[in-house]
């Protein structure tokens, strides 16, 4: 039986024959451009350990590894845009088969027809969920999807200002600011009354010069804001309203295309992806109909054979690749079809039903932590109904208490004191898979070592 590298070494005889290949004597020939004051030398040599078999090697890392403390070691309430939620095995299943793991753009649709119609099967649901008309079949991410969704705001309306709220997540106003400078439109923040978007602040900065209001629904710090409000004060331009929704939520709140977003996008990951430290993520992106052919990236069509056949095609391909530079509503070349199609099997698999029931339990879930953690005496800043994350006011720096969470077997919320402008604050998430025994513990060790 011979033995298995997971690599293949190098042999001293390989490097003779390399040598020669290329015509050089030695390896040390190779720096001879380098200046020698440079190079380790045999005086001057790189300080390394003595090399470690295979088996003492996966050893060492696995022991390193070990040192890392995840959502999987200890309970996780820590949310903020990445969430932890619990994925059926059937998601991997799929895409971990060939044909989808290493389907690259089906360009050629009578070769492609299985991963078109996953693809159209997302566009399909995200619509039911947003309430819109037209989905793409992916962007990279939710920040992305809501760059491209200022720059067609921008683009049909002919306006160069973009109201934000403040309640949005901290990494999409960087995304959009960078989409802003490139595409040569301004952003204003519209700040917060307690945790949700100033109705009387937007009011007063929207004007004849406004592309689009932008509002996270449910916000950055857990709150649902009111859009119907938001509309209502907007009817008297032609600004359009983009709303950034977690897919999650829109399982129990009212879609938002039902109370007059024009464009709804946002991420997928709480609908079948991993948190993977932090990506990749699949990003979705709807408008109403008027606005398809301004869509980024690609629509994916059902249509008919020559037999009469239902069949799938790319319908759209707005993009440079395919049409002249300057008509291509945007420079988006690719999508996160593998990552939309895990989002499919989720959704598949849990259902309709399912789906809700999941998102009515982080809504229980969260409510839970938060009155247990009042009836210990601490103050829940949200002002408004809240989905699977609030904000807690707490007496000591927030790094300084998750410290002390870690040391007790839990990862802590994320310190959200500077965006609210109220000190010791923090932002709590529990999603499904927090346990009422991990909900009481963490209340405990909270109440432990967060007060003074």
């Amino acid at each position: 039986m011979t033995h298995q590298h997971q690599n293949l070494p190098t042999t001293e005889q390989d490097r003779k024959e390399m040598l020669a290949e290329i015509g050089v004597d030695s390896v040390a020939a190779l720096f001879s451009d380098i200046p020698v004051s440079t190079r380790a030398t045999d005086q001057k040599a790189i300080e390394l350990p003595d090399s470690l078999s295979e088996l003492e090697l996966v050893k060492h890392m696995k022991k390193l590894a070990d040192q890392n403390k995840t959502a999987t070691d200890y309970p996780f309430f820590l949310g903020a845009g990445t969430y932890d939620h619990f994925i059926p095995s059937v998601v991997n299943h799929v895409t971990l088969k060939s044909e989808f793991m290493t389907a690259y753009t089906p360009y050629q649709p009578e070769a492609s027809q299985g991963e078109l119609q996953a693809l159209f099967e997302f566009q399909t649901m995200i619509c039911e969920l947003t309430g819109m008309d037209v989905s793409n079949s992916s962007l990279y991410d939710g920040f992305t999807s809501l760059g491209e969704a200022c720059n067609l705001a921008a683009a049909v309306t002919k306006k160069n200002r973009i109201l934000m709220s403040a309640a949005l997540h901290p990494q999409a106003k960087e995304v959009v600011g960078t989409y802003a400078y490139g595409m040569e439109y301004s952003v204003t923040p519209i700040g917060l009354d307690t945790e949700v978007t100033d109705l009387k602040q937007l009011e007063n900065e929207l004007n004849d010069e406004t592309a689009a209001v932008v509002i996270q629904y449910p916000n950055f710090f857990g709150s649902i804001e009111d859009l119907k409000a938001i509309k209502e004060r907007m009817k008297e331009t032609k600004a359009l309203l983009i709303v950034v929704a977690n897919p999650l939520a829109l399982a129990k709140l009212e879609a938002p295309g039902n109370l007059g977003a024009d464009i709804v996008v946002g991420d997928m990951q709480p609908l079948g992806l991993s948190m993977s430290y932090g990506g990749p993520h699949c990003g979705y992106f709807t408008v109403k109909s008027k606005y398809m052919r301004k869509v980024p990236s690609r629509i994916v069509g059902e249509t008919v054979d020559i037999e009469g056949k239902r069949g799938f095609v790319m319908t759209l391909q707005t993009r440079e690749q395919h049409i002249r530079r300057e008509k291509a509503t945007s420079n988006m070349s690719s999508n996160q079809a593998l990552n939309a199609l895990a989002s499919s099997v989720f959704m598949s698999a849990l259902g309709k039903v399912g789906v809700q029931e999941m998102a009515q339990q982080n809504i229980n879930k969260a409510h839970y932590l938060a009155k247990q953690l009042q009836e210990k005496g601490f103050e829940v800043l949200n002002q408004s109904a809240y989905f699977n994350e609030f904000i807690l006011k707490l007496s000591l720096p927030i790094e300084e208490v998750n410290q002390a969470l870690l040391e007790k077997g839990f990862i802590g919320g994320y310190d959200v004191s500077e965006l609210v402008g109220v000190d010791h604050a923090v932002l709590l998430c529990a999603t499904e898979k927090r346990t009422k025994k991990e909900i009481d513990q963490f209340v405990e060790a909270l109440a432990e070592v967060a007060k003074r």
